[in-house]
């Protein structure tokens, strides 16, 4: 019996971890589609509207069904998606769908001879939230996921956007050239304590929103950091007069003493002559 028990659990392990490979084995699904954005911002300001084109083509991937949904999704406010569907000579099909709100789906099928799509998204960029300095705030532009019959999904592809208002943009540019200035005067190896002390308070006042007073506290870390460099600099120079002044002094006494031993040695010559 405990034999027989024995060779079971054998068994039963054996095939767990046949299992476990084979499902190691098995690859992430892949997108269905390649995607390019056009117009896609990198930084908007708050308020500002914006339109960005998504252009899909390699609708049908050998692994995947030739019909499927398109899910856009966007964090911009009134934001409003139109979709034109292409055959394979460029002509459209059907009839540009227009949608409106945060979110659309769009019935991909093969046999409506659609290979390829064009999604046009419009719309405002949303208010700050949270502000941050490293890494910048942004929010979600667009993403656009693959959603299958029976509720399995992948995503195609993403894009982020930095946003920003006037006073948030200043007091970051603020920050980025107090930041420069503590860099540089830290690798001419001057003591930037007070410097970096300054512009932690600036961050920290960006992160509440308080840009005006962060705009400042950058400026007075940059000027801290400014000072200290110029005062290493200065250091440095007058030490290196210090030794080229000592040096010169080493070599005028080396000389001096040169032409004392040579007289010495005249008058010793006389005076045997």
């Amino acid at each position: 019996m405990t034999k027989m028990n024995s060779n079971r659990c054998s068994k039963l392990a054996t095939l767990l971890v046949v299992a476990l490979v084979a499902l190691a084995a098995v690859p992430p699904a892949a997108a269905v589609a390649t995607v390019e954005a056009d117009g896609a911002p990198g930084d908007a300001e708050v308020g500002e509207e914006v339109s960005t084109t998504y252009t899909f083509t390699d609708l049908y991937a050998d692994d995947t069904p030739r019909q499927w949904t398109l899910r856009g999704e966007t964090n911009l406010t009134n934001a409003t998606w139109t979709v034109t569907a292409y055959d394979n000579a460029g002509d459209q099909v059907g009839q540009t769908q227009s949608y409106g709100g945060s979110s659309f789906e769009y019935d991909v099928v093969a046999d409506d001879d659609v290979a390829e799509l064009e999604v046009t998204l419009t719309g405002t960029v949303p208010e700050v939230e949270n502000y941050t300095y490293d890494p910048q705030q942004s929010f979600r532009l667009t993403e656009f996921t693959e959603v299958r019959d029976g509720g399995g999904t992948t995503e195609i592809d993403s894009w982020e956007t930095n946003h920003y208002t006037t006073a948030s943009s200043d007091a970051r540019e603020a920050l980025d050239s107090a930041r420069q200035a503590i860099d540089d005067a830290d690798e001419s190896g001057a003591d930037v304590t007070e410097a970096e002390s300054s512009f932690r308070n600036a961050r920290q006042a960006y992160e509440s929103g308080e840009f005006d007073l962060a705009t400042n506290l950058a400026e007075e870390a940059e000027s801290k950091a400014t000072n200290a460099q110029e005062s290493t600099e200065q250091t440095e120079q007058r030490n290196t007069m210090l030794l080229y002044g000592g040096i010169g002094l080493v070599a005028l006494v080396l000389i001096g003493g040169a032409v004392y031993w040579y007289r010495q040695q005249g008058d010793d010559y006389d005076k045997l002559g």
